[in-house]
C-alpha cells in the first residue's frame, strides 16, 4: 500500500527579523535574502513530509509582492500541495509583519520543485498528499496546471 499524508505533515512555519545587513540602498530586504529563506522552508517542509533529504529541483515562480523593511518581522510559511513519484511541489508564503504596529502583509508567494533523494544521491519514491483545507484543495487541483507549465517550459530550452 502506498503511503499518504496529509498536507499539515508538511506545514513548517519559520520567522525572521529584517536586520540592517539584509536590506538594500532602499532599505527593503534584499529579494537573494529571502529566496535563500524560501528555498530553505521549503526544503525542511517537503523533508518533513517525504521522511527524506531533498534536493530543490526548480523555483518554478517567485512573486514579490510587497517589501519588508528593517525591523519587520518576517513569518514564512511552507507546505507540499502536490506529489509526483519523486518530486514534491511546495507551495511557500511570506508575510511582513511591523511589530510596533500589528500591520501584517503578504510580501512574497512561490512554488518550488523539490525532489527526495537516497543516500547515494538518486531520486527515491515520495508518499502521495491529501489536502484538506478549502486552499489545500485549491492548491492541490491548481498543482496539475503548473506541472504542466513547468513542463511546457523545458521545451523551451
Amino acid at each position: 500500500m502506498e503511503q499518504t499524508y496529509s498536507v499539515e505533515r508538511s506545514r513548517t512555519v519559520q520567522t525572521r527579523l529584517v536586520l540592517p545587513p539584509d536590506t538594500n540602498h532602499m532599505q527593503t530586504i534584499f529579494g537573494g535574502k529571502v529566496l535563500s529563506y524560501i528555498d530553505e522552508i521549503a526544503a525542511l517542509s517537503a523533508m518533513k513530509h517525504s521522511s527524506s533529504v531533498v534536493v530543490t529541483a526548480s523555483i518554478d515562480s517567485v512573486d514579490f509582492l510587497s517589501s519588508a523593511t528593517v525591523g519587520d518581522a518576517l513569518s514564512l510559511e511552507a507546505i507540499v500541495t502536490s506529489t509526483g513519484r519523486t518530486s514534491m511541489e511546495v507551495y511557500v508564503k511570506v508575510f511582513s509583519s511591523n511589530l510596533l504596529t500589528g500591520i501584517k502583509t503578504l510580501t512574497t508567494e512561490s512554488f518550488l520543485t523539490m525532489v527526495a533523494v537516497d543516500e547515494n544521491g538518486k531520486p527515491k519514491p515520495v508518499p502521495k498528499v491529501i489536502p484538506e483545507t478549502e486552499e489545500e484543495k485549491r492548491l492541490f487541483k491548481s498543482s496539475v496546471l503548473r506541472k504542466e507549465h513547468r513542463k511546457n517550459r523545458a521545451l523551451i530550452k
